[in-house]
């Protein structure tokens, strides 16, 4: 995630992070720039039609697309904006309750070795959901104390690991029944977080919606040096180049961030905190 002074606002005009639309967008806006001059120098010089009418009123038909395309642009980075608030929260949610575990571990369990299984094992619980959602890193930061199965959802494991010290403490006395039932109910709240992460990830964006936005948007642009040639000229190029750049960016962005758990410059940055989640899992259990 990138970190940045909203306040800067004018350093953002000259700022091409690796994360900028333009970068990504630059060959493609070459290839429409040299298609819309192509377009407005055949019908210039060749094809004698600006006393047409009719070529001419292509930009109504523009005029009322580009209010639709607006809409469904909109609704489109509102929804990619919710998925990535949602993970954001769940992260949060995550981050307390390994808080609230530790806390409770800490007034409840008193034997040393005890104390140090919970601070190994419930950080690795977030490192464990960051490899499970972005399914090609290495979990060499969850610790060796843990035999866990690659092959296996390796949060669950955790989960079932925090569960069995919890009901194994119970057993031979050293919890009660009502700190037994406390420190399940986070042990229980840490797998909801991990579904919650999981709905997110596994449920993209309708297929048919996000292809029908692209066809529209490609279509929309593709037509445009046809009806403003005759009142813009050869002026005709940067506008659509400025437009196409506008549109695209935005499905681009909604293309980013809908999946809030990746390692892109928008993502969340998980792995910030994990690393803040083991070290106050740390400080209070030390």
């Amino acid at each position: 995630m990138i970190n940045y002074n909203p306040k800067d606002w004018f350093i953002f005009i000259f700022r091409f992070s690796r994360a900028d639309t333009f970068r990504k967008l630059l060959p493609l806006m070459i290839g429409i720039g040299i298609y819309s001059g192509l377009i407005a120098y055949v019908e210039l010089n060749f094809l004698n039609l600006a006393e047409s009418q009719y070529i001419r009123n292509v930009g109504m038909m523009h005029s009322v697309l580009g209010f639709v395309i607006s809409l469904l642009l909109v609704f489109r980075t509102n929804t990619a904006y919710d998925r990535w608030w949602e993970g954001r929260k769940i992260w949060g949610g995550l981050t307390n309750t390994s808080r609230n575990l530790a806390i409770k571990v800490q007034a409840c369990v008193k034997d040393p070795e005890d104390r140090k299984f919970f601070r190994q094992v419930i950080p690795s619980y977030a490192f464990a959901l960051k490899y499970l959602l972005r399914e090609n890193e290495d979990f060499h930061e969850i610790d060796p104390v843990l035999d866990l199965k690659r092959e296996k959802h390796l949060p669950n494991q955790i989960a079932a690991s925090l569960f069995s010290k919890v009901n194994a403490l119970h057993e031979i006395g050293h919890l009660s029944t009502s700190q037994t039932l406390a420190l399940q109910q986070d042990v229980h709240a840490l797998t909801d977080h991990c579904g919650a992460c999981e709905r997110i990830k596994n449920t993209p964006i309708p297929f048919t919606y996000s292809v029908f936005i692209k066809k529209f948007v490609f279509f929309y642009v593709m037509t445009l040096p046809f009806g403003w040639v005759f009142s813009m000229g050869y002026f005709v190029i940067p506008v659509v180049i400025l437009i196409l750049y506008a549109l695209v960016s935005l499905e681009l962005i909604a293309e980013e961030i809908e999946n809030p758990f990746g390692s892109d410059a928008n993502d969340l940055p998980i792995d910030q905190i994990c690393h803040n989640i083991r070290k106050h899992v740390g400080e209070l259990l030390s």
